[in-house]
């Protein structure tokens, strides 16, 4: 959740911005820090570089745990969570990955350490996730599963 916090500090938003105004903010945003506006500028043009890689990041990030995206994509994540079990989990800096059997990859933000290893000692996963995780975090879809 820290990530969270840092990217809505970035973008000066708050936790109620709609996808509207999070792209006139990032558009203005850009608009300032891109590093075509340092032509004789070497070392002010690396930093908007980085700049601009971190307002992108905190752009696409944003966008995809608002509850308007979200909301456009429940009919899928709906069937994901209720139909495909849990084909693989990891947790990492407190971000939980799950990939399903149908390919679908999302990620739980703000999960404790200690549900995760319940979630590893459970006898099924899914059913626990069902249970304790979908509904309970911040998530957003983080891809589909490339096939071998």
């Amino acid at each position: 959740m820290k990530k969270l916090g840092e990217y809505r500090k970035l973008l000066e938003v708050d936790k109620n911005v709609t996808l509207k105004e999070l792209k006139t903010i990032y558009r203005n945003t850009m608009k300032d820090t891109h590093p075509d506006k340092f032509i004789n500028d070497e070392a002010g043009k690396l930093e908007a570089e980085e700049k601009s890689k971190s307002v992108i990041e905190a752009y696409h990030f944003l966008v995809s745990i608002n509850p308007e995206t979200q909301e456009k994509y429940k009919e899928e994540y709906t069937e994901t969570i209720t139909t495909s079990n849990i084909q693989d989990f990891y947790l990492e800096k407190a971000i939980l990955t799950v990939q399903h059997l149908n390919g679908n990859i999302y990620e739980y933000l703000g999960v404790p350490r200690n549900t995760y290893i319940k979630m590893v000692n459970a006898d099924s996963p899914s059913r626990f996730a069902r249970r304790h995780i979908y509904g309970s975090f911040v998530y957003r879809k983080a891809g589909e599963a490339m096939e071998a």
